[in-house]
């Protein structure tokens, strides 16, 4: 299979040919002054600097970040949207000498820019893992505390040589409306890069404006199940979709009527799993699985290996639920700020995931750990509830989690957008009857505009709080 995955290789790949971006920056252009500024400050300082890559513009972003790697600059990837209570958190744990891109809500138009925190700001220990060489990604915005994961070149492309082998394709085609700066969208864009392969990259919203032309030969499309939904809702976008090889769907559940709509018709998706600490999917179901009817996230990826249990040496019987344990090449090194360990159990990456594998090898997800409710000593999976209230077709987002309760232990609460404003709960709850047991319905409603979500579709738990009171 073609491919160029080492570091040494990757110059002959870095060429304007690969990539198409509706802003037309030139990315050519964008690597040099990249590389003419790290060596004006590896001349002025005798060192390479860390590097914060925050840009807006995907030329700009990708040529700003390849080129951190290729000078071996520890570097670290940011949301160019972080508010400035989160800006401050990062910059005081990563404390960068360069930031190519935004720099809080002020543009840095030239990309250069030193980074001012407070004397006071205790310094984060990066003598282990912030190191030459090593690429952070952001993750856990949704608890309100961002830590990075801790990459190096070669768990990426053990991603992407687990992800070519399981798919079997030489180039990998990619078209990307995920940010780049989260690890969905990154690995993205090194699978199209190290395989010969080509890269559009699109704003979202862009597409309901107008669809770009999709070549005859493969491309994968990665999308949230919001995403999903709303592009559902346009024939012409329909008919866009059908035009991929695969549709990647994963970052938060999806949902059974999603699911038949994709099915019916006839979108090429394919259900997965995998995390930023995994370089994205470990797990995946091939479409032709998943238009048969299959709702599992399908069959472990070459370069990992995935055991359900309490413990990965006390696996699971099929159709048993327990944690998720899994270990990958792609598997990162850690987290900073170094404080947070990675969770390992008998030599096993310990998720916050409980699922099943089936009598097929096939994996099930079916919630996570620090979701389940207790509930008159009763354990019950948020998830489980979300999917069938979505399921009743009468709303169009819905987050359920626990609250203290002194009767219950923990009541239900499910926070809800209903499709009609007139909805009540009362219905809600009586199409719920069919599908719960009663110890599973929510005992408190909220009806809200929106649920703040984040890109990838992961709840923002703080500024949810905040919609509602109890």
């Amino acid at each position: 299979m073609a491919n160029s995955y080492s570091l040494e290789h990757l110059e002959h790949q870095l060429s304007d040919d690969w990539l198409i971006c509706p802003n037309n920056a030139n990315f050519t252009e964008w690597r040099k002054r990249r590389f003419q500024e790290l060596e004006k400050w590896s001349n002025n300082s005798g060192d390479i600097p860390t590097i914060l890559v925050t840009e807006l513009h995907p030329e700009k972003f990708l040529a700003s970040f390849l080129t951190a790697i290729q000078y071996q600059c520890p570097v670290f990837l940011g949301n160019p949207q972080w508010a400035i209570a989160e800006w401050q958190q990062v910059l005081e744990m990563t404390r960068p000498d360069l930031i190519w891109g935004v720099k809080g809500i002020e543009s840095r138009e030239h990309g250069v820019s030193r980074v001012g925190v407070a004397a006071a700001a205790p310094a984060v220990d990066q003598d282990n893992l912030a190191t030459k060489g090593r690429i952070m990604i952001p993750t856990g915005g949704s608890s309100g505390r961002i830590r990075f994961a801790v990459h190096t070149w070669e768990t990426l492309m053990a991603a992407v040589r687990g992800f070519q082998q399981f798919f079997q394709v030489e180039q990998i085609n990619s078209c990307c409306v995920l940010p780049l700066y989260h690890v969905s969208g990154l690995m993205q864009a090194l699978r199209s890069l190290t395989t010969n392969g080509q890269l559009i990259v699109l704003p979202f919203k862009s597409l309901f404006e107008e669809q770009p032309a999709i070549a005859p030969h493969p491309y994968f499309l990665s999308l949230v199940p919001t995403q999903l939904q709303q592009l559902l809702q346009y024939p012409t976008l329909v008919d866009w979709l059908k035009q991929f090889h695969v549709v990647f769907l994963g970052g938060a559940p999806s949902w059974d009527t999603l699911r038949f709509q994709a099915r019916q018709h006839q979108i090429p998706v394919a259900l997965t799993y995998g995390m930023t600490e995994t370089a994205a999917q470990v797990v995946t179901l091939k479409p032709q699985d998943f238009l048969r009817g299959d709702d599992s996230v399908g069959q472990v990826l070459p370069h990992a290996r995935v055991v359900v249990g309490d413990r990965p040496d006390q696996p699971c019987l099929p159709n048993q639920v327990g944690t998720i344990h899994l270990q990958a090449a792609s598997l990162c090194l850690g987290y900073l700020p170094s404080a947070v360990d990675l969770p390992m159990v008998a030599g096993y990456f310990q998720t916050d995931d409980v699922g099943f594998f089936d009598q097929t090898g096939y994996l099930h997800i079916f919630g996570r750990r620090n979701r389940t409710i207790i509930t008159g000593g009763e354990n019950v999976h948020p998830v489980e509830i979300e999917v069938a209230i979505l399921s009743t077709g009468l709303v169009l987002d819905v987050y359920v989690f626990g609250v203290p309760d002194p009767v219950w232990g923990e009541a239900i609460v499910a926070v809800y957008v209903p499709l009609h404003a007139q909805m009540s709960p009362a219905t809600l709850q009586f199409h719920l009857g069919t599908q719960l047991s009663r110890f599973k319905w929510p005992k408190h409603w909220r009806a809200v505009e929106s649920i703040p979500r984040s890109e990838q579709g992961k709840v923002q738990a703080e500024q949810l709080q905040k919609l509602i009171s109890l």
